[in-house]
This record gives structure tokens, C-alpha cells and sequence, in this order.
């Protein structure tokens, strides 16, 4: 058992997602879930007699494989996140830079305009090999934005050949990157049994302390899938900032818990609700309907 990685054992990958090896089904348990298994000394024989020991238990629950097209498309999406993730070390090493010199310039992309003209102003006492280092930083970001645009016009264009991508999109608040997301990340769908244990799978859902019959909720768990749970947030909030420029409709569930909520908790109990009709949609393989639409029909 490797505590880093899935415990499985490689072999083809058959058209229900199932492992297939020398004609046995192989399920895939994560580490986490046999360590609690593992007597005292951790090696070779001490862990596959904690894996055989797991995979008997009734309750266990099993990583479902990702297909060959799931693969490649994580493979891409993570490509662009590590482009993007290089361009803000980057970013941030120009701001260090010209900090330096008393020129304070906020976080974000966005102000790089902003920076090249701080880095052209003859009237601003750089030293002219400050200057030449910060243009050979401006060079190296234009070269990771641009190869950002491409990753990101190749995931729309994806987005735009897959019927599943397609359907989640017509939820507002849902672009192609987490249409991709949910689809190159998530298991089927049908793998979960309500919309709740979706959530709770990307970690949307508040950490238990509850003992002796009284319950005790915390802050969200954050235990499960990163990429779709960080998108979720952002098109969330995305939503909730829309709201404040249009109010959505009186009465409606936004617009009650914006009214007596802060607006960051109402982005991550929207971004819950997000989760849950999104398992809806591909579980009953079903457009977006908005609620308001449907009352008022």
C-alpha cells in the first residue's frame, strides 16, 4: 500500500470502469481508508493483510476508475492549471521586484497593464537593469497568458463536443472549465446516492462534531476533490457578486439568504446547492430548470 496514491493494481479498463487483470475485477481502495487496518509496523505483507482485510468490509466504499477519455482530459486541465499557477510566480516576482523601489501594485493579472507602464515611465527612478529585468518578466508572462488562451479555448472547444458539458452549462454560474472539471474528476454519478453525498464528496458540506444526540456543525470539510470544489466557489461567487449589480427575484432562495447572511457563506452554500443539481441533471440526464421559472408555471 502506497500512503501517497490509490492502493490497485494496474491492468485495462473495461467499458463499466472496472479494472480488469489476468480476468479478476480489481476495485480500488483509498490509502485512508486501510490504514486504520494496519498493524502496528508498516510493510509489504503488514499492508496487503490490511487491504484484504478492508475490501471485506461491507461498508467499504470503492474509488471508481476513471475511463481513458476522463484521463485526457484531466491531463489537459491540470496542464493548464500549472501554466497558470507559473504566470502568478511570475506576476508576483515582478510586484517583489518593483516593491523594492516604493511601487506597490495590487495582486492579480489584471494589473499588468498597469505594471508595463510603471516599467516605461522614464519620470520613475528605476535603475535601467531593474528595467530590463522587469520587461524579460513581462516577456515570460505574455508567453504563459498566451499559452493559457490556447489550454482554454481547447477545453471550451471540448466542452462544446461533449453533451454532458453541454447540459451542465446551462446552469448559470457553470462555464466550460467546470463542466470539463466535473467531467474529467467526478465519478459517475450514479455512484452517489443523493445529491448530498455528491457534495460531501468535494467537500462542500460542514465537518461533524456531534456526540451524545446533539449535533455540532463546523466550517466545510474540504476532504474531497479540489479542482471541482474551487470551481464551484468561483462560479458561485461569480453569482452572488452578479446580485448585487441585479437583484435575482423576491422571495427566492438567494435573495432571502443574501438578505440576512454574509455573502461569503452564502457563496459556499450556493456553491453546495450548485453541487447537488448538477448530480439532478446527470443522474435524470436533464437541462437546468431554473425554480423561480418553474413556480411561476
Amino acid at each position: 500500500m502506497d500512503d501517497g496514491s490509490r492502493t490497485n493494481v494496474a491492468g485495462p479498463i473495461l467499458a463499466d470502469g472496472v479494472v480488469a487483470v489476468l480476468g479478476h475485477a480489481v476495485k480500488l481502495i483509498a490509502p485512508q481508508y486501510v490504514r486504520r487496518f494496519v498493524k502496528r509496523q508498516k510493510n509489504d505483507a503488514a499492508d496487503a493483510e490490511a487491504i484484504v482485510i478492508a475490501a471485506r468490509q461491507p461498508e467499504m466504499r470503492f474509488v471508481e476508475p476513471k475511463t481513458a477519455d476522463q484521463q485526457a482530459r484531466a491531463v489537459l486541465f491540470r496542464a493548464r492549471e500549472r501554466i497558470v499557477h507559473q504566470r502568478t510566480e511570475l506576476v508576483n516576482a515582478l510586484r517583489a521586484v518593483l516593491y523594492e523601489y516604493g511601487q506597490v501594485i495590487p495582486q492579480g493579472i489584471a494589473h499588468v497593464k498597469r505594471i508595463e507602464a510603471i516599467v516605461e515611465n522614464a519620470e520613475i527612478g528605476l535603475p535601467e537593469l531593474v528595467r530590463e529585468e522587469c520587461r524579460d518578466l513581462l516577456a515570460q508572462i505574455g508567453e504563459k497568458t498566451a499559452r493559457v488562451e490556447l489550454k482554454t479555448k481547447k477545453l471550451a472547444d471540448l466542452s462544446r463536443e461533449s453533451e454532458t458539458a453541454r447540459r451542465l452549462q446551462t446552469m448559470p454560474g457553470v462555464g466550460p472549465l467546470i463542466a470539463l472539471a466535473v467531467e474529467a474528476f467526478a465519478p459517475a454519478m450514479q455512484s452517489f446516492r443523493c445529491g448530498r453525498d455528491f457534495a460531501a464528496w468535494l467537500g462542500l458540506v460542514p465537518r461533524q462534531f456531534s456526540s451524545g444526540g446533539k449535533e455540532r456543525l463546523g466550517r466545510v470539510s474540504k476532504a474531497g476533490q479540489a479542482d471541482i470544489r474551487r470551481l464551484l466557489i468561483i462560479g458561485a461567487m461569480a453569482r452572488v457578486s452578479w446580485a448585487g449589480r441585479k437583484p435575482p427575484a423576491q422571495g427566492s432562495w438567494l435573495s432571502r439568504m443574501l438578505a440576512k447572511k454574509p455573502r461569503m457563506l452564502v457563496t459556499i452554500a450556493l456553491a453546495n446547492k450548485m453541487a447537488r443539481k448538477i448530480w439532478a441533471m446527470l443522474t435524470k440526464q436533464e437541462d437546468y430548470r431554473d425554480p423561480a421559472l418553474a413556480v411561476a408555471a
